[in-house]
């Protein structure tokens, strides 16, 4: 692979996995607040590590080796360090199974997004969509059986990929949820340091699954996902240090993220039917949503300023 094409697929993996985590951050940086000093200091070192070289580092292996059952978990390892011709081949035939699982779960979570999530809006439409909730069960309902129907007519197991990745949308968005309300508890509760921590860590392997499969719209090269992922969950932790305060500067950096897992989506699922796309659209599209909300965040900023003075 060129090293051009390797660092802008590194750079977009990191801003996709920076912007998709903002949540995470979020959460973390909130229930930090309520540790001591030392615990702060355990987790934004250990919950690195783990975050990185454990979650992150092993649901790609787990993704590919699903993805390919001919072969044992030990053998994708080895595949990604040492490939073969034959293994080689045999993952590419299976890469439109993973592109469409992923690209149905990641598309399933914008419109969780769009249509269920309180936000704030960067645009009417999408305070419309929002008082439109109850559609999206119609929607997604529409969306999967087409999504089937198609996959049906060219490979009976890209079906099942499809299915299998509305089911893990539905499994994740529960954990979600979930996590909203334990987060008050977090804030609020009397639970120990040590079971706060626990807690964090297993939130943040929930919220790295968006992230991870989303990768895959960009490469279905392991050590470029490690590598582009690592890096942005680093970034990730530094904005748990800083605060919310930093994060809170840019109100619509989950517009930008929720918008761009849709488009990855969207991406991933037209691949997997036969279209080629260039290697720099996923990157490059991240960049443009990031930025573009990076600069309405900025202007809204600025305009909540001018009305503070007046």
């Amino acid at each position: 692979m060129p090293i051009l094409e390797i660092l802008v697929v590194v750079l977009g993996l990191c801003l996709f996995e920076i912007i998709s985590s903002v949540d995470n951050a979020i959460i973390n940086a909130h229930v930090l607040k309520t540790l001591p000093e030392k615990f702060r200091k355990f987790f934004l070192f250990w919950g690195l590590l783990i975050a990185v070289f454990v979650v992150r580092g092993i649901l790609p292996f787990l993704i590919v080796w699903l993805a390919n059952p001919a072969f044992s978990f030990s053998e994708v390892i080895s595949f990604v360090f040492h490939p073969t011709v034959e293994i080689e081949a045999y993952v590419e035939k299976s890469r439109v199974l993973l592109l469409l699982a992923g690209g149905v779960y990641l598309f399933f979570v914008f419109l969780g997004w769009i249509f269920l999530e309180e936000k704030k809006y960067a645009f009417l439409a999408e305070k419309f969509v929002h008082r439109q909730s109850v559609w999206f069960y119609a929607i997604s309902s529409l969306f999967i059986t087409a999504v089937v129907y198609f996959s049906i007519k060219v490979n009976p197991i890209l079906a099942l990929s499809a299915v299998i990745g509305s089911t893990a949308f539905f499994i994740t968005d529960g954990f979600k949820k979930n996590a909203e309300e334990k987060e008050k508890q977090l804030l609020t509760g009397n639970m120990s340091s040590w079971s706060k921590i626990l807690y964090l860590e297993v939130l943040d392997a929930t919220f790295s699954i968006d992230g991870v499969i989303g990768a895959f719209a960009f490469t279905i090269s392991i050590p470029l996902i490690l590598l582009g992922n690592g890096l942005g969950a680093y970034v990730v932790r530094e904005f748990t240090i800083k605060g919310i305060d930093l994060i809170s500067k840019f109100a619509y950096l989950k517009n930008g993220a929720m918008y761009s897992i849709g488009v990855l989506g969207i991406i991933m699922v037209l691949e997997s039917f036969g279209h080629d796309f260039p290697f720099w659209l996923a990157p490059i599209s991240t960049l443009t949503l990031l930025v573009t909300f990076l600069a309405l965040s900025v202007r809204e900023r600025k305009l909540a300023e001018k009305k503070v003075k007046v």
